[in-house]
């Protein structure tokens, strides 16, 4: 065999013999038990087609080639040209508190708003009626502290283990979801309709069977249709409580649903998705593809934010993804960076009108491959007064074998 080369093509160049490299969608939303393999029927390329994956990444070293295509690094080039464009059109929120400061809330936060959707989860199953007195409340909390300070919640969420991850991310799409509306300058009613449905979108979960949803390894075909019937059992189940208002139904029910009309319960076209649902969809699989599963390595925030951003010319609202992208930042909270000074440093919080510029924690040195003294640096304070460094790009933490969230002291 050749040289492997990664590129990507259309979908529409498939052809029986090349190598999928990568589907170039989100895993939820595709029907493969894997993500590599060589094409060997036209029906595996139906199936790619069917799935509504427009663009796949291919390795030239093991199948077929497309001489004109672009190679993985000349697409990254661009995507990263485009992300540096859309974080400086326009500015963040300005944090009421410091991170540090937000940080002991939100870890309380965290804890009551797990043990909410866990009693909710478990009424659900149980044919009990979710009772919205409950709900508002954490709802509220959540809100108050993304308010003060949004990257000490969102931060913390970011940690899940495979046990807790349904429960978790229910409050993790809660709070970006709430974070996301509020950048965006909805009002509070409407921002907090959208926590209701945020914290209940996946209420449906409730009735999927366990084997299904904790299942270490991909879906079945026949598994994948079970998993596809939570957001419509969801919405039966929200449907009966009195005074739910239609935003939190109508997140529940479309959050899967996508803009090229792929999506599922009801495959509907872009323009027939509110916009709460577009936003949501985009929260939903970001939470879902930084999260570690069973079966599963989460990708890093950063990472997840430039697939969202390559998927959004077919699955999601463009529009929608640069105002995430401005929401979250390019480097998000907890991302490992690589310093101009030949540092790894984690990012602390996003500079307010800055997304190039965060705070950052310096923690190891690259040159001589060892940990140094953490020291905090605020990149938009100029030489001498404490910053004048500057990031290069994000970086992989198995690739140094760091543990970057470690010195968020998120513990």
């Amino acid at each position: 065999m050749s040289q492997s080369v990664i590129k990507k093509i259309d979908s529409s160049q498939l052809k029986v013999g090349m190598y999928i490299h990568d589907l170039s969608c989100d895993w939820l939303s595709h029907p493969f038990a894997r993500s590599r393999f060589l094409l060997s029927s036209e029906q595996e390329i139906r199936k790619i087609l069917n799935a509504g994956i427009h663009d796949v990444y291919i390795d030239t070293g093991k199948g077929l080639d497309v001489a004109d295509a672009p190679t993985v690094e000349e697409v990254e080039r661009q995507i990263e040209h485009e992300l540096i464009s859309i974080a400086q059109q326009s500015p963040l929120i300005v944090p009421k508190t410091s991170f540090a400061e937000e940080l002991d809330r939100a870890k309380s936060i965290r804890n009551q708003a797990k043990q909410q959707v866990m009693a909710m989860m478990h009424d659900a199953r149980l044919g009990k009626a979710i009772e919205l007195d409950k709900v508002e409340p954490v709802v509220q909390e959540i809100t108050e502290s993304i308010l003060r300070n949004s990257g000490a919640l969102i931060g913390l969420l970011r940690i899940k283990s495979s046990d807790d991850y349904t429960f978790l991310h229910s409050v993790s799409v809660c709070a970006l979801l709430v974070a996301f509306c509020r950048s965006t300058g909805m009002d509070s009613a409407l921002i907090q309709q959208a926590g209701i449905g945020g914290l209940l979108h996946d209420t449906g979960k409730a009735l999927t069977p366990d084997y299904v949803l904790n299942k270490p390894g991909r879906l079945t075909d026949e598994e994948f249709d079970i998993m596809k019937r939570h957001p419509k059992d969801g919405y039966d189940i929200l449907v009966k409580m009195p005074e739910i208002g239609n935003i939190p139904l109508d997140i529940t029910l479309h959050h899967h649903e996508r803009m090229d009309g792929s999506g599922y319960p009801d495959k509907l076209p872009g323009d027939q998705i509110s916009t709460m649902a577009q936003m949501a969809a985009i929260v939903d699989v970001y939470d879902a593809i930084t999260s570690d599963r069973v079966y599963h390595k989460g990708m890093t925030a950063a990472d997840a934010l430039r697939r969202i951003f390559e998927w959004s010319k077919h699955h999601f609202n463009p529009q929608h993804v640069h105002a995430f992208i401005r929401c979250v930042g390019i480097y998000p909270v907890g991302t490992l960076v690589q310093m101009e000074s030949g540092h790894l440093a984690v990012v602390m919080e996003p500079h307010e009108n800055n997304l190039l510029a965060p705070t950052i924690k310096l923690f190891f040195n690259t040159k001589t491959n060892s940990y140094i003294t953490p020291k905090i640096v605020d990149l938009s304070k100029p030489l001498g007064a404490g910053g004048a460094d500057r990031i290069l790009g994000h970086e992989a933490a198995e690739k140094w074998q760091v543990e970057p969230m470690r010195f968020l002291d998120l513990a």
